[in-house]
């Protein structure tokens, strides 16, 4: 075993990863804590029973390649490494991953031992349209690696007040907290997120949070098919890094109510 543990945000990452010169052990973060029920205790069995019940159910995914994409991976967490390596991105699927990742972390390792760092682009030179980690090649990720930034006890701090709040989903609370927070540290990518999951935490006066209304808009706009709705959604709002499959879950609830067919 390696004393370098990387945790990356998903398999795009991994295939880019696999093309650097990094040395470590690797993770691959294959959850969607953005999405589905959540507890304040994520090292909890309970928690992650709840989180495979709902995946099998939303994504039709069967308890044991759960287990193994996603509970096996997470055992890695309990290794005695010298340094941790977050490999996330801005928008709300990562940065609430990254949240979580926080949490267990504090919750699981010596945090007197490893040396805990932050790779967390919202661009990158010579991209236009930077979309995420997995866009580059393994020079670039080097790169990034090189600039890399360590979290201290504030960053933790952070992270342990905003993961309850994303759990209870009261959109007061956190609107206050975001407005009473001034200084983010590495999670500087957090706010503008977080930001974009409180205008999906409250209801206008169809009873649509942001994400229903913005696609049932695109729906009204004359866009009908499934794909020309998922990039309708993502040129505009790719701040919430929703795929294809997420997606659904909200065309799901405006099918239900009879709002598009």
């Amino acid at each position: 075993m390696s004393n370098i543990l990387h945790i990356l945000n998903g398999d795009s990452t991994w295939h880019s990863f696999n093309q650097t010169g990094l040395d470590g052990d690797v993770m691959v973060w294959r959850e969607v804590l953005s999405e589905g029920p959540l507890m304040e205790n994520i090292s909890s069995g309970t928690f992650w029973s709840s989180r495979s019940r709902w995946m099998g159910k939303t994504f039709n995914e069967p308890e044991e390649e759960y287990k193994h994409k996603v509970i096996d991976e997470l055992g890695k967490l309990n290794g005695q490494y010298d340094e941790v390596n977050l490999w996330f991105e801005f928008d709300l699927h990562c940065q609430v991953n990254l949240l979580g990742v926080m949490r267990m972390l504090n919750q699981q390792t010596n945090m007197s031992a490893p040396a805990v760092f932050l790779i967390c682009p919202n661009d990158f030179p010579g991209i236009d349209d930077f979309k995420g980690i997995g866009q580059l090649n393994g020079d670039q990720l080097e790169d990034l690696y090189d600039s890399r930034e360590q979290l201290s006890d504030w960053e933790f701090e952070l992270a342990a007040e905003a993961w309850p709040l994303i759990v209870k989903g009261n959109a007061d609370e956190m609107d206050q907290w975001l407005n009473e927070n001034s200084f983010w540290g590495a999670l500087h990518l957090l706010k503008p997120a977080l930001l974009a999951h409180l205008k999906r935490l409250r209801l206008n006066t169809n009873g649509l949070n942001y994400i229903e209304q913005k696609l049932l808009d695109i729906y009204n706009s004359g866009i009908k098919t499934r794909p020309e709705m998922y990039h309708a959604f993502w040129s505009t709002e790719k701040i919430y890094g929703m795929g294809d499959s997420e997606i659904d879950i909200y065309l799901k609830l405006l099918a239900e109510k009879q709002l598009i067919h």
